[in-house]
């Protein structure tokens, strides 16, 4: 757990009279469970809010009542209603655990639930700006081929950025000739998705010259400029010059990429359960979400053409 919020975290965990058994409990999904950084970034800056909020108080006199109050008071300070379900996700997940290894008597945070935010619909550019993203145009460097390359697979295959800077350039999980691409996302969970012909001809160039970028000996399929695993940051900076030099005002981040390929997918196949496979999404109600944006894009065009729908 690196950075600044981990290292703030340890150092108040660390002077509460629970810190160590916060810190038992992360490690245990750390080596146990072998959840991502970022997941338990999120749980550690849930139980660093936790021993603030209690100062002094131990984690056994907690009850139901403490706990909604303390949850009222993060909402009165602004936290969001989707902030305060993560963190109250990660509290139910500490005291399970202590009930189950250390004796706890009950989990004060079971049965609590978060103000409910509003449901935001997740960003996704049409058709048309997808073509003109991903046209022809830009000076055939090397890196220029790993851009495309990259923004290509991402849309193609609905990546998200992590799984992309993932991928290894010889491991067997990105198959050109079958055209398919094998990627590890949430969970640990292992799924293979189609990759497009537009992907695999800009990977196939991509390859052609990796060479020129990659140091030596380095697995890699996608490197920065020194020649090492690309970090997904550099790709979100990339990304976005690439969609500004081409006219889309809108900021443009990989994960809209992913966004854009479940809705057109959608709208084409009207199958669900498919794009919900190919995202790896564990509910289908995750998926459905982009059923909504289908229904707009439905909508704009009833605008448009219903005789009723015309403003005089």
């Amino acid at each position: 757990m690196a950075g600044a919020a981990a290292r703030r975290t340890e150092r108040i965990r660390a002077a509460h009279p629970d810190g160590a058994l916060a810190r038992a409990w992360l490690e245990t999904l750390e080596h146990q469970r072998r959840l991502s950084p970022a997941t338990l970034g999120n749980y550690a800056h849930a139980i660093d809010t936790l021993f603030g909020l209690l100062g002094e108080r131990r984690l056994a006199a907690l009850g139901p009542a403490e706990l909604r109050r303390l949850v009222a008071r993060l909402h009165g300070a602004g936290l969001s209603g989707r902030t305060l379900a993560l963190t109250l996700s990660a509290w139910r997940r500490l005291f399970a655990w202590l009930v189950r290894q250390h004796g706890f008597e009950a989990n004060p945070a079971q049965g609590l639930r978060a103000p409910k935010a509003p449901r935001h619909l997740p960003q996704a550019l049409s058709v048309e700006q997808m073509q003109r993203l991903l046209g022809e145009g830009e000076p055939r460097t090397p890196a220029h081929a790993r851009d495309r390359a990259m923004f290509e697979l991402l849309y193609s295959s609905g990546l998200r950025v992590g799984e992309l800077v993932a991928l290894d350039a010889a491991d067997g999980r990105l198959d050109l000739k079958e055209g398919e691409v094998t990627v590890t996302g949430k969970g640990r969970k292992t799924r293979t998705v189609p990759v497009g012909a537009k992907a695999r001809a800009a990977l196939s160039d991509w390859l052609g010259v990796r060479a020129q970028l990659a140091a030596p000996g380095e697995r890699a399929l996608f490197v920065g400029a020194r020649g090492r695993r690309i970090a997904p940051g550099v790709v979100q900076t990339r990304l976005r010059e690439w969609a500004r030099r081409r006219g889309l005002e809108a900021p443009v981040h990989p994960h809209m990429l992913r966004h854009s390929f479940a809705s057109h997918v959608l709208q084409s196949s009207q199958d669900l359960r498919a794009v919900q496979e190919m995202l790896g999404h564990s509910s289908i109600s995750t998926t459905q979400v982009y059923t909504h944006l289908d229904f707009q894009a439905l909508a704009k065009v009833y605008d448009a053409a219903h005789p009723r729908a015309r403003k005089k």
